[in-house]
């Protein structure tokens, strides 16, 4: 019986042990490569909670779903007529969620811009000769209205039509990695995927998670301290500029950020935009929009848009020197660096 007794005092203890280290809180910081870019993932948990295999499992998913540089993905399949592809839960959600803010944007933000930012080298095809000609005709493949989802299968106006998830997958990322770690019982977070980000909660101390605006690349003649933070709890927060991935060919700048409308490299007086949502799908989404459209379209829009609840923090050019338009409740929350 004193045999059976310790042992069972040995168990006993051990799972007393494992309860105190699952009930302490610790900072568990995750971080690698995914999506072509970097991500750091941290949250506040038990020493025995670090998620990293479900996180590259996560990653792994949303790439065969929504990557046009995933030859056997979803999106690929799609681009490519498969005429037996079925879209999964990720690829609906995204759509649905593309084609709701290309109604309210008019059109500024589209994933069917696929054709022009592969014919401008900024996808996995193969850089074209262009010029205005073939600029135009590539416009006749490109409209959200070209596209509709009917029993899982996408419907297309014309096969020449294709979708680029790129402006909204990162976010959406980062929203499905929230929701996995919300449902492990995680709810102090921080996560950030190549500058898109959400947080929830506050770090281990108590304080607030504190996120720092990107700056241009391109320095400004003249202009403002761009030393600048921002506190973000239970939001997401995104980031979109035109300096961030470009070429020069023949004296001219072709930016990444194609207009739908026009079919031309956005170009503005607009150098970054941030924004801030509820979710981070969200956030990507208008962020590029914003870009797209340009300062004075996109003030005018979150004037006659405010039932959507966003936030913002644009950086412009005004004749060489650099200004900041914030909206009111964000200018509470920003700080200085020390």
């Amino acid at each position: 019986m004193s045999a059976i007794r310790a042992l069972l005092f040995s168990i006993i203890a051990f799972l007393l042990l494992m309860s105190c280290e699952r009930g302490s809180k610790n900072t568990i910081n995750i971080s690698g490569a995914a999506q072509g870019t970097s991500y750091n993932i941290t949250y506040l948990a038990g020493a025995y909670s670090n998620y990293r295999q479900s996180i590259d499992s996560i990653f792994k998913q949303i790439d065969l779903s929504l990557s046009t540089y995933v030859p056997g993905s979803i999106i690929s399949r799609v681009n490519q007529n498969d005429p037996v592809v079925v879209v999964d839960d990720h690829f609906s959600n995204v759509f649905y969620r593309s084609i709701e803010i290309s109604e309210n944007t008019k059109g500024m933000f589209d994933v069917t811009v696929a054709p022009l930012v592969n014919a401008y080298g900024f996808g996995p095809a193969r850089k074209e000769p262009l010029d205005t000609k073939k600029v135009d005709s590539l416009l006749n493949y490109i409209g959200y209205r070209k596209v509709t989802l009917m029993d899982k299968k996408l419907v297309k106006e014309s096969p020449q039509v294709m979708l680029d998830f790129n402006a909204i997958a990162q976010g959406y990322t980062v929203d499905v990695l929230a929701s996995f770690l919300e449902s492990k019982g995680i709810h102090n977070y921080l996560i950030e995927l190549g500058g898109e980000i959400r947080a929830k909660g506050k770090k281990l101390d108590g304080s607030p998670w504190t996120i720092g605006v990107e700056q241009p690349e391109e320095s400004p003649n003249d202009g403002i301290s761009l030393n600048t933070t921002i506190s973000l709890q239970n939001k997401a927060l995104a980031t979109s500029g035109n300096y961030k991935k470009y070429y020069v060919e023949r004296g001219n700048k072709y930016t990444h950020i194609i207009n739908p409308i026009t079919g031309l490299p956005a170009k503005s007086n607009l150098l970054s935009a941030t924004v801030i949502a509820d979710d981070c799908m969200t956030a990507d989404a208008y962020a590029t929009a914003f870009m797209v459209m340009g300062l004075d379209s996109s003030k005018q829009f979150l004037s006659d848009h405010k039932e959507l609840g966003l936030e913002f923090f644009f950086i412009y050019d005004d004749g060489g020197t650099w200004k900041t338009h914030i909206s009111e409740d964000l200018s509470r929350n920003l700080g200085k660096n020390p």
